[in-house]
């Protein structure tokens, strides 16, 4: 069964909310990112902490009591191995993140208070992505 457009209505209304929070957190200030990467504030990496706490709690929660979605269906994490090309996506992520004081997360909110210049870091990875999609069988995976 196709879903009509109106039930993706939830998913924009808690888009809205998370981007409430976000500001409200001050998650998605400039200021605070570069106090984080500078190493003058510890707020950033509280928020990102408590992100990572709840995470791990959720994970070990789902697999622990065999949560499944609300359509019933099976959660299967699967494994995951580690390669040296996530030490350097890391990397150019995190250098991206220092210099536009953005990550993917808040983009929209931080055009969404008005920084308009964002839609560059937007554009940007937008492109980004779709390099990485063109090449992804040529690079080691």
């Amino acid at each position: 069964m196709r879903q009509r457009w109106y039930h993706n209505l939830k998913y924009l209304i808690v888009g809205i909310l998370f981007g409430i929070v976000f500001v409200k957190a001050e998650i998605i200030s400039w200021f605070r990112i570069q106090e984080m990467f500078r190493l003058q504030s510890f707020h950033m990496y509280g928020v990102i902490g408590s992100a990572v706490l709840t995470g791990m709690i959720s994970v070990l929660i789902i697999k622990r009591f065999n949560i499944k979605t609300i359509d019933g269906e099976k959660i299967s994490i699967a494994p995951k191995k580690f390669n040296k090309g996530q030490i350097y996506g890391g990397l150019i992520f995190g250098f991206g993140w220092a210099i536009t004081g953005a990550c993917p997360g808040p983009l929209f909110a931080q055009i969404g208070t008005g920084a308009l210049a964002v839609t560059v870091t937007l554009f940007s990875a937008v492109m980004g992505t779709w390099v990485y999609g063109y090449f992804r069988e040529k690079l080691p995976h």
